[in-house]
């Protein structure tokens, strides 16, 4: 059994993609499920007129938007691997989901504009999985644009990201006049835009191509050598250890709109990438993913993935054992058994039921309101508590009240669903009770808005309260006589209390006033 299961897990690659807004990333994720099979063609998050959307962008916004606002799940079998990609949202607002996601992977591709290089949204991002200590893959797109020189490109890794990068391929030419890829790594060239087997030409001993290739004698695949040459002798030298623990970058190039390098960069991947490996559980140990009793984190929740059904998915990355339907679980917050009879696996917004699934893979659970993010369940006697996910305090507010005061079961719906999901955080006047909702960045109010109407059919009326600086106080210490208008006082969902300061000098002022007050920034 043991084995068995060792071997299966052992099949399993998960990772996110990472990259700053408009790289490339849901582009390359579409062209890695058509190699995986479960598409017939990808279509680029562009795609709008054409009516043909991104298969990984199924939220109504997302599709008119053009851009990506939660993490999908895709999960696909290739080259005798089982794939679980999870597909990030690249815009800053959003970053809180993205955050978590990345606790749920074992490794990162980094998507990067060959034009632009490392942009701020990759920069921060970067350095939550270096945090991690995860392997990074990086893919230098969009080379069928004029795009910078490939050193400065690598370069720029170990410059800006303090990670080594070492190039697997190399780009002959670029733009209009992108030729092909040198590839180091399989000694063989892959032509651009030649369909069938004929794309690939191997090299020679030396590293070269055979005189008779009209390539050959071309200045930029002879630009390209001497490139090659001062890479291989001033530059990084692949290591293993180093990639597995995320202080070497493996780089390709290509370009994920044309389907150039893609492949080649997917076959390397999961060959290099890494198999589910140990997570760190009750404070202190160590938990194998092989280890015979089932347990796993509930990293996202999602509302209404199928409109028809108003439904509630919680996504668990299994961390140990094998999950099998109808598994009795305890989850460790409360403490209370829950029979796992209903779970899903993912294509975007495709499902199909899963009957087993092992360390590694992510199932969706059709959840009734059991599951918050971060909780942790646990099949056998002993108990299994994962590390905690990152939280981020809110910067923004607004007061939401209903339209239609006759709508008001589904405006209270909409609104405790939306929020567990964690993308928007919400909050109660101390007084009032009138709602206010927190977030990291102003999209996530407008994704709120539009999916409370097209949801749940509730039209919000939205104020804002600006940027606010938010801090905790012990009940014990609270006179609800210190709010004013300069520090709004409120509750969580937990109803513990804090205030909303208007900025840091209004706080400062509040301290001044309260010497003895402790205030905290998070619970």
């Amino acid at each position: 059994m043991a084995e068995k299961l060792l071997d299966q897990v052992n099949k399993r690659r998960t990772f996110a993609i990472i990259s700053h807004p408009d790289a490339g990333k849901t582009t390359i994720t579409e062209q890695m499920l058509l190699f995986g099979g479960v598409i017939r063609s990808a279509g680029t998050v562009k795609a709008r007129k054409s009516g043909h959307f991104a298969t990984s962008d199924w939220m109504e916004i997302e599709k008119k938007r053009g851009i990506s606002v939660t993490s999908s799940v895709m999960q696909f079998e290739y080259e005798g691997k089982r794939i679980n990609i999870l597909d990030t949202p690249g815009h800053q607002d959003f970053s809180e989901d993205t955050y978590r996601t990345l606790m749920a992977v074992d490794a990162a591709v980094m998507v990067i504009d060959s034009a632009k290089g490392i942009e701020p949204q990759t920069k921060k991002l970067f350095k939550v999985v270096r945090k991690r200590g995860i392997p990074i893959f990086t893919f230098m797109n969009k080379l069928d644009r004029d795009g910078r020189d490939g050193l400065d490109l690598v370069a720029e890794l170990e410059d800006i990201l303090g990670i080594e990068g070492v190039a697997m391929n190399w780009p002959i030419g670029s733009g209009k006049s992108l030729k092909g890829l040198y590839d180091i790594q399989n000694n063989r060239v892959e032509l651009y835009r030649k369909d069938g087997d004929d794309h690939f030409i191997d090299l020679d001993s030396d590293g070269k191509l055979p005189e008779s290739e009209e390539l050959s004698q071309d200045s930029l695949y002879l630009s390209a050598l001497d490139e090659i040459e001062l890479i291989k002798e001033a530059g990084n030298t692949f290591d293993e250890d180093k990639v597995l623990a995320g202080e070497q970058t493996p780089v390709f190039f290509g370009s994920a709109l044309t389907n150039f390098g893609v492949e080649t960069f997917l076959k390397s991947f999961v060959d290099l990438a890494p198999a589910p490996s140990s997570h760190k559980v009750n404070d202190d140990e160590e938990l194998k993913p092989d280890d015979d009793e089932f347990s796993g984190f509930i990293f996202k929740i999602q509302a209404n993935m199928n409109p028809n059904h108003r439904d509630r998915i919680a996504f668990v990355r299994i961390g140990s054992g094998e999950f099998e339907k109808g598994l009795d679980v305890t989850l460790a917050r409360t403490g209370k058994a829950v029979r796992l009879n209903n779970a899903t696996e993912f294509m975007s917004s495709e499902r199909v039921q899963v009957s087993k699934a092992v360390a590694g893979d992510i199932v969706g659970l059709y959840d009734t309101g059991n599951f918050q993010i971060g909780d942790s369940i646990y099949a056998g006697k002993r108990k299994i508590v994962y590390e905690p996910l990152p939280e981020f305090t809110p910067e923004l507010f607004m007061r939401v009240t209903a339209k239609n005061v006759m709508k008001q079961k589904s405006f209270h719906k909409g609104m405790n669903q939306l929020v567990q999901e964690g993308a928007v955080q919400l909050y109660r006047n101390f007084n009032t009770d009138e709602y206010i909702l927190g977030a990291v960045g102003q999209l996530q109010f407008e994704v709120f808005k539009f999916r409370m109407q097209n949801e749940y059919n509730s039209e919000v009326e939205m104020t804002s309260l600006g940027k606010r600086v938010a801090r905790w106080i012990d009940p014990e210490q609270l006179d609800p006589k210190m709010s004013s208008s300069r520090n709004l006082l409120v509750k969580d969902r937990y109803d513990k209390p804090l205030f909303l300061f208007e900025n840091e000098f209004a706080m400062r002022w509040f301290h001044d006033k309260y010497p003895d007050v402790k205030l905290t920034e998070k619970l």
